[in-house]
This record gives C-alpha cells, structure tokens and sequence, in this order.
C-alpha cells in the first residue's frame, strides 16, 4: 500500500514505501536467518544452549537500546541521516561477525548490529508518521507488517541451506551483512528527509524525558503498544527455542528443521505430536500478526507530536521482551518444549489484557471518535 505523496516526500510514493518495507525486513531477517546454526554453533564456540542464545539476547537489548537513542533523535535532528548512519554501521558490524573468534566478541557484535540496525525499524515508523495518518496509516504498517513477516518464513530456510551447503553460520552472516548494506543504497536513493525543521523537537536530555512523559501518560497508548509488544515476546520465545525443539527433540536435521519452522512441514511430519505442535504454532503465528500492524498504527496515532519517541518506546519495550525469552527458553534445557510453550501462552495472555487499558480513553490530537473507530476497522 504506497503512503500518499505529501510535501515531505519528494520521491515516488512507491518507492518510499519499498525502501521502508525493505527497513522492516532487514533486522527480522538477522534475527531468524541464523537460527538453524544454534546447535553447531554451541558445538563450533564450546558453549550450551543458554550461551548461544545470548547472542540473539545481545542483538535484542541492542535493537532496544538503539530504540531509545535513535528514537528521540530523530525528533530532534530528523530521519534521514539517522537512517543512513545507522545501515552503514549495521553493514560493518555484521561483517565482523562473520570473522568473530569467539563467543564473547561474536555477542557484542551483535548487540551492535542490534543497535545500529533498530534505525531503520524506529526512524522508519515515524516516517510513516510524518506522512500517513488514520486508516492509511494503519494499512500501510500492516502491509509492512506482514512484509517482516515473511522473515520467519523466508530466513530458516535460507540459512539452513547456507549452514549446510555453503559454510556455516558465518556465510549467514556475509549474506546478513550484503543484505545491510542493500538497505543503505536505498535508503541513501529514495527515503527523504520527511521531518520539516519546523516540525522538529528541541533538543536535551529534558525534552527528550518530556516526550517520553507525554507518550507514557497516554493509557491507549501504553495499552497497545503492550499489546503489540506482549505478542512480540511470544513470537521470540518461539523463535529462541524453535531450533532445539525440531532439532534435539522431534529428531529433524537442520535443512528438515529450517522448513518446518517455516510452517512448511506439517504436512510431511509423520507422528501426531510433530503435527499438533507445529500446528499449533502456525495458529500462534496468525494470531500475532493479527495484532503487530494494527496495535503500531493506532499507538502511533495517539502521539504524532512525538512520533520518533512513541516509535522508540514501542521498539524498546518489544525488544527487552524478546530479549529476556532466549535465556529464559533455554534454562529450561535443549529437549524439553515445556518453557517455549508456556512463555508464549503466558505473552498471549498479557497481550490480551493490557488492551483493557484502551478503553474508555479520549481520541488521539486531530481525530473524532469516529475517525479512531474507523482507521481500527480499516487496519483490520
């Protein structure tokens, strides 16, 4: 769904919207295309289940942290910039990866390109923001939604085959970092500055506190984006344990383990327990992303006066969420399923209550009840 042109985007819309879908795309893909290589990669740096998983806990604090820095910095020096650098460093960092020597370099590495890679997610919802409202909005952030959605999908596979055709984990990462560099070129070519001068926050670290005040007090803000960020936690504690669940307990190879995490294998899967779970994972999966591009529209809509720090608490909140369920997933051990199946009925269960906190609240600056109501039924 292109964002309309507005005087703010000086390029095609479409293009615009493509550039953004590939931002939205780009750090899921480094968040799953490494996941078939868990195992060998406990095995290859000598560390546990837990130890491996830090790595993907490292790359989340660092998504949550760059949420925070980036966030408001974009309200106050505008997107642009923020963009580039931040896919520059990430193309860097993620080929550095590919050489680590070590558990402990390889998780500061990633907590880096978590970091620097947290821009083109942050600054890019609140582009969306500066030129989208009401219903168009809310289409636009589901379609680029479903767009990361394909991550899950498309990343397993493509790094099964890379871990056991083309060099390990470390050729995942070569590819991570080419795909980093892509997001780069064309943001560099097609994404403007769509945040006017005018437009722009004062700077400080009291201002900054001031519009993370104003977007906190907000309750259908908190409401969704705790809604949108419970789901996520769902999402990583399935992501965290998936590998050691196809792996180590229903016996798949890693290629095996790559399609089916990709929902691709039920049909295949030949016992009734290998069935019924990852059916009911996919079931999972539709649910959350039900909830992913609609809760982001309508809390971002509840704050346009600070859409770079509405975008940063939303990211944060989501990714210190993801980050906590790997160590949690894994303590409970690599043959047991019992601690993925039990974090991700529990974020469900969150999820659905903290949106208790959106009733009865007051429409969003600038919109009647009327236009809240229609711009949910729109994104539905």
């Amino acid at each position: 769904m292109p964002i309309p042109s507005t005087g703010a985007a000086q390029r095609p819309a479409a293009l615009l919207t493509a550039t953004l879908a590939l931002l939205s795309f780009v750090l899921p893909l480094a968040t799953d295309m490494y996941l078939p290589a868990f195992p060998a990669m406990a095995d290859d740096l000598g560390t546990d289940a837990s130890g491996v998983q830090l790595t993907l806990t490292a790359f989340l604090f660092g998504t949550a942290a760059g949420h925070l820095v980036l966030g408001p910095l974009s309200d106050r020096y505008g997107r642009r910039m923020r963009i580039l650098t931040g896919a520059a460093v990430c193309t860097l960092a993620t080929a550095l990866c590919a050489a680590a020597p070590n558990l402990g370099v390889l998780i500061v590495l990633r907590f880096v390109t978590g970091f620097s890679g947290a821009t083109g997610l942050v600054v890019g919802r609140a582009v969306i923001s500066d030129v989208a409202t009401g219903a168009v909005a809310a289409r636009v952030f589901g379609g680029l939604m479903a767009l990361g959605g394909i991550a899950p999908i498309v990343a397993p596979l493509a790094g099964g085959a890379l871990v056991s055709n083309a060099g390990g984990c470390r050729a995942v990462f070569w590819i991570l970092s080419g795909a980093s560099l892509l997001m780069f070129l064309a943001a560099l070519s097609f994404i403007p500055e769509s945040l006017p001068k005018e437009r722009r926050r004062p700077g400080g670290v009291g201002a900054t506190l001031q519009a993370a005040r104003s977007v906190l007090t907000d309750r259908a803000y908190v409401g969704y984006t705790l809604a949108f960020s419970f789901a996520c936690g769902a999402l990583f504690c399935c992501i965290a344990g998936s590998a050691f669940l196809l792996q180590n307990v229903l016996g798949f190879t890693v290629s095996q383990a790559s399609v089916a995490f990709s929902s691709l294998l039920v049909t295949l899967a030949g016992q009734l327990n290998r069935v019924l779970a990852l059916g009911l994972i996919a079931i999972a999966f539709l649910g959350i992303g039900q909830v992913f591009g609609t809760a982001t529209a309508l809390a971002l809509e509840r704050v346009p006066h600070a859409a770079g720090t509405g975008s940063a608490v939303l990211g944060t909140l989501q990714s210190v969420l993801g980050g906590v369920a790997p160590p949690i997933v894994g303590l409970g051990g690599e043959d047991t399923a019992v601690p993925l199946f039990v974090g991700m009925a529990g974020c469900s269960l969150i999820a659905v209550l903290a949106l208790l906190l959106t009733r009865g609240g007051t429409p969003p600056p600038g919109s009647s009840r009327d236009d809240m109501e229609h711009s949910a039924s729109a994104a539905i």
